[in-house]
């Protein structure tokens, strides 16, 4: 697979330095960091928003959540909110998980966060689960004309250490064109299995309380 020729050309005609990403089928921007071995700092999250009655692309890094009140007044509306996925096909006129980063092929302005401009390149969506962009942060601004925020907090998804260590093993593997150990594979899942255990555990005393 390759990106959409509408995005090629858009690219091209605007002599963007970029790379095509063709990867395994992803559907979280975890599971993107993991497949083409990024940091969740270097995985665009985008997101399409309504405010009062206009719609706008927002992107964000992903390992960072969407601040709707700061998002609000960046954008000084009245009301926001995040539409049903229905909605978006039906606005859009596109088919679930068909929404790129690149606001300007969907019509819609394009808010990023200023954390963004912290890396220096990063992976964008190119509107399929398959493929992806990888361009510098700041050409991408540019060429989406996109107005910087403050719009994003802490708090997003955080890749425990224990596998941190474990991924930079498999990127050494893949690095030097070795099949990561089955041992590496087990520990993997192994930690994941355990923080997602010790995070329900947390979440259900809360609960109780």
């Amino acid at each position: 697979m390759s990106i959409s020729k509408t995005l090629k050309n858009y690219l091209d005609k605007n002599k963007i330095d970029y790379e095509e990403l063709a990867h395994k089928t992803v559907y979280t921007a975890y599971d993107a960091a993991q497949t083409l071995k990024k940091e969740l700092k270097e995985i665009a999250k985008n997101l399409l928003i309504q405010a009062d009655k206009t719609y706008v692309l927002v992107v964000i890094p992903a390992d960072k959540r969407l601040h709707l009140e700061k998002l609000k007044k960046a954008l000084s509306a009245k009301k926001i909110s995040i539409p049903k996925e229905q909605i978006m096909v039906k606005i859009l006129k596109i088919k679930p998980g068909a929404l790129s980063s690149f606001g300007k092929l969907h019509k819609l302005e394009t808010i990023v966060d200023k954390t963004m401009l912290q890396t220096k390149k990063a992976v964008l969506s190119a509107g399929s689960f398959t493929d992806s962009v990888f361009m510098k942060v700041k050409d991408f601004v540019q060429l989406e004309e996109a107005k910087l925020a403050d719009i994003a907090m802490g708090g997003g998804y955080k890749v425990p250490k224990p596998v941190k260590k474990i991924m930079r093993k498999v990127k050494k593997a893949v690095t030097k064109k070795k099949p990561a150990k089955k041992s590496v594979k087990k520990a993997v899942k192994k930690v994941i299995k355990k923080a997602v255990k010790k995070t329900v555990k947390k979440v259900t005393k809360k609960k109780k309380k």
